[in-house]
């Protein structure tokens, strides 16, 4: 009898534990069962991970570094009741993988348009926060056909008003992360030590804003999963090379068509007015830029009612 319930406890142990890694931080969430799913579409030789769920027009959101298809999650559930969203994984980061051919935005925006177009989706809405911004943003200008609304979430656009090395100089982590080798070589040992001390610095009153706050709005198991992937070492060199792309992005964006499509800015509560300064030349149709109120760069963590608010007021223009 005590091997049957033995057994039985092992059997129920291996059904309630996910076999695939990239499921483990969505098991045991209720919000996300029978609502959301992961998926993977092979797409110009890389593999992409994404979470889809909800119904109604096509809203999808791009992360930035060092984050995830995760980082949307505190308003992914309030965004899918009026429309069917998709978080992806960009490519070789989070549980996507394979190289893709460069991790300049506008390369990564083509990526990101051929899985769209093979998931048939059509007047997408594309929202993309930091470096992700900067990948939405090559989107809409790349295929404005396919573009109903553009989200713009916290990023300088690199450009005519910020050059590449301007904008190494915006932050000393820009300028580290730009290095050839040597972040690897210093973040490597200790991933996760490093992504739990760097989130703080840009989080609101942190001291990349001047402030001394040491607060996190990532919780212990918010860090496991952005350390899961990124420890490994082609999805830190990825992470990396998203600001290696610097001078290609600045070139890019001074040669990308104009984007008229309607767009919405929201930044870090009192620097809506700077990013909008660096996107308007590019973006001619902004339909409104936003502070995020107590919030620093990590705006859906920390003020998700205000960035759902204002999205789902944004995309039923």
């Amino acid at each position: 009898m005590k091997r049957l319930l033995f057994a039985f406890l092992l059997l129920i142990t291996a059904c309630s534990t996910p076999s695939e890694p990239h499921a483990a931080v969505t098991a045991n969430d209720p919000v996300f069962q029978g609502r959301f799913r992961h998926e993977f579409t092979d797409v110009d030789g890389v593999r992409l991970h994404y979470v889809t769920g909800g119904s109604g027009t096509p809203v999808v959101l791009i992360h930035g570094w060092p984050q995830t298809w995760y980082g949307w999650w505190p308003i992914m559930p309030a965004l899918a009741e009026r429309h069917t969203v998709y978080a992806i994984d960009l490519p070789g980061l989070g549980d996507s993988t394979g190289r893709p051919t460069g991790y300049d935005k506008a390369a990564l925006a083509r990526y990101v348009h051929a899985l769209t177009r093979k998931l048939g989706l059509r007047d997408t809405a594309i929202v993309g926060h930091d470096l992700g911004a900067a990948v939405a943003f090559q989107y809409a200008s790349q295929f404005p056909a396919d573009t109903a609304r553009l989200g713009y979430l916290d990023l300088p656009l690199p450009g005519p008003q910020v050059s590449a090395a301007a904008y190494r100089n915006l932050s000393w982590h820009i300028a580290f992360h730009s290095q050839p080798r040597v972040p690897e070589a210093v973040v490597g040992n200790d991933v996760r030590e490093y992504l739990k001390l760097f989130y703080p610095q840009v989080s609101f009153n942190g001291t990349a804003f001047g402030g001394t706050s040491i607060a996190s709005p990532f919780s212990d198991a918010d860090i496991d999963e952005y350390a899961r992937t990124y420890r490994r070492p082609d999805a830190l060199t990825g992470g990396f090379d998203l600001y290696r792309a610097l001078d290609q992005d600045v070139q890019d964006t001074e040669t990308a068509a104009p984007v008229r499509t309607p767009t919405l800015i929201m930044a870090a509560q009192g620097q809506a007015d700077a990013i909008r300064g660096t996107a308007a030349p590019r973006m001619t149709n902004i339909v409104r830029a936003v502070d995020v109120p107590h919030a620093g760069h990590w705006l859906a963590e920390e003020n998700p009612g205000f960035v759902t608010a204002e999205l789902l007021r944004f995309l039923s223009e």
